[in-house]
């Protein structure tokens, strides 16, 4: 047995730091958008590539990601997952048109795809010798997520109004960089080893889901039925189909295809799928609604926002950890999704003269608490019923299903607001029908996913750590 490391507590600062970070790059760009769309030339419906890219790599490597870090070691990994972070930020900050923007967006992606599953790596190396600690440092870094999600809205709000859009790239840049400086005194050296990387099904994958949403952007602009939407969407099915032949076929793949076999994996992994694919558009239109037709500059826009901030972090931290320990996973995945259908329903109804008080507030916050509620069930049954030795792969599995749902659903939620006038910019009552039909589809998606889940999610037994995580986390 490894000794056990007396800095493990400061290393998973360190950790949850990180993990932070990764997620706050998918939220931070939210409020700049508008600032972004001006400088950069970016068309109303071009400008989701801003996220789009770095979710699209970072949740189409992160399968990689977890393959590195048990080739190479899990601190290398970390620690070059970081330089090219900082490397894509400094490319994003410094963009003069869209692509070079979209192109920084995608290497911040992959450094976040390589940080993650390391740091997940570290953590159970650093905790996995004490299940009530391990327990305890889960609950902590399962955290950072939904934080550095909402945090990076009203982050990206102040630095936006206060500094200017590329500081929300430039401040990874000494974050990064004093990460990289704890590391060595703090994260522990993990020896690889030996083994092959499917390089084959990491690029197969990606380029796949990059098709399908390039796809969907285009099919508003080039009809759905065109030769040319379909010619991409039929080259989007065949790579991904190429992926699973792979899978079957090499002897060391990125995806082993019989962890499907594992009971409520695939229903979990679907329920994350489509809260991705309804909350990402919400946030994303929100944001848009609130600039481009309330005309709020970018900190009352991340202002806003900050009482939805609040609420998740309530929730998730000192609600629903309980609830779930007391009433299961499936009630609270499918009412959680109920919850958000009817806080994304409420914001189909705002209005060109609408006012915050009036028209976001309350129904951000409904939407808030269901996002909350449904969002770690959904991550710990997909965990549930797992051999110890799948777990990083089903956590990787699960990050990459939500990452690709919200890039897809994103995509979908765009063509459908473009086709309705969202790309009527000054045009306040067309520019609202838009969103309003965004709203609309996202609470469509979010119902799906709640009836889906209570017809087909089943009572996965847990496995002990599992069972002992979920009792810690009720404890913290």
């Amino acid at each position: 047995m490894n000794a056990v490391n007396p800095r493990r507590w400061q290393a998973l600062i360190v950790l949850a730091a990180a993990q932070f970070m990764v997620i706050m790059d998918t939220s931070i760009i939210g409020v700049a958008l508008p600032d972004m769309q001006r400088d950069l030339g970016f068309s109303q419906g071009s400008l989701q590539w801003v996220f789009n890219a770095y979710v699209i790599a970072f949740g189409g490597l992160l399968l990689l990601g977890g393959r590195l870090s048990d080739l190479f070691g899990a601190r290398k990994v970390f620690t070059t997952g970081w330089i090219i972070l900082i490397a894509g930020s400094i490319v994003a900050a410094a963009a003069g048109n869209a692509w070079v923007e979209i192109l920084g967006r995608g290497v911040q992606g992959v450094g976040g795809a390589l940080i993650a599953p390391a740091s997940m790596t570290l953590l159970m190396m650093l905790f996995g010798h004490n299940p009530r600690e391990l327990g305890k440092a889960m609950a902590l870094y399962g955290a950072a997520a939904p934080a550095g999600g909402t945090a990076g809205v009203f982050l990206g709000g102040v630095i936006t109004e206060y500094l200017s859009w590329p500081w929300v790239f430039i401040v990874y840049v000494p974050i990064g960089l004093a990460t990289l400086a704890a590391v060595p005194a703090l994260l522990p050296a993990v020896q690889g080893k030996r083994g092959s990387v499917d390089v084959l099904g990491a690029i197969a994958v990606t380029a796949g889901i990059a098709l399908a949403v390039y796809a969907i952007v285009r099919a508003p602009e080039q009809g759905w039925s065109s030769a040319a939407t379909l010619l991409e969407l039929a080259g989007a099915l065949a790579l991904l189909i190429v992926f699973l032949v792979i899978q079957r076929t090499v002897r060391e793949p990125l995806m082993p295809l019989g962890i499907w076999r594992t009971p409520g994996l695939a229903t979990a992994n679907l329920a994350m799928a489509l809260l991705g694919a309804a909350w990402i558009p919400m946030w994303y239109f929100l944001n848009l609604y609130l600039q481009q037709v309330l005309g709020y500059g970018a900190f009352a826009s991340g202002a806003a926002l900050l009482p939805m901030t609040i609420a998740i972090m309530i929730f998730m931290i000192g609600i629903t950890a309980r609830l779930l320990g007391r009433f299961g996973a499936k009630p609270l995945i499918a009412g959680g999704l109920l919850i958000l259908a009817a806080g994304v329903a409420g914001l189909s109804l705002v209005r060109p003269d609408g006012a915050f008080v009036s028209d976001v507030l309350p129904a951000s916050l409904i939407a808030a608490v269901g996002m909350s509620l449904a969002y770690i069930p959904a991550m710990m049954s997909a965990m549930s019923g797992v051999r110890p030795q799948e777990s990083g792969l089903a956590s990787g599995i699960v990050n990459t299903t939500y990452q690709v749902g919200s890039a897809l659903g994103l995509a979908v939620m765009t063509a459908i607001a473009t086709s309705q006038g969202a790309a009527e910019l000054g045009n306040l009552p067309r520019l609202t029908d838009g969103f309003q039909a965004a709203f609309v589809g996202a609470g469509a998606v979010a119902t799906l996913g709640a009836v889906l889940t209570l017809l087909l999610m089943r009572k996965a037994k847990p496995t002990p750590t599992d069972a002992g995580t979920q009792r810690e986390a009720a404890r913290a």
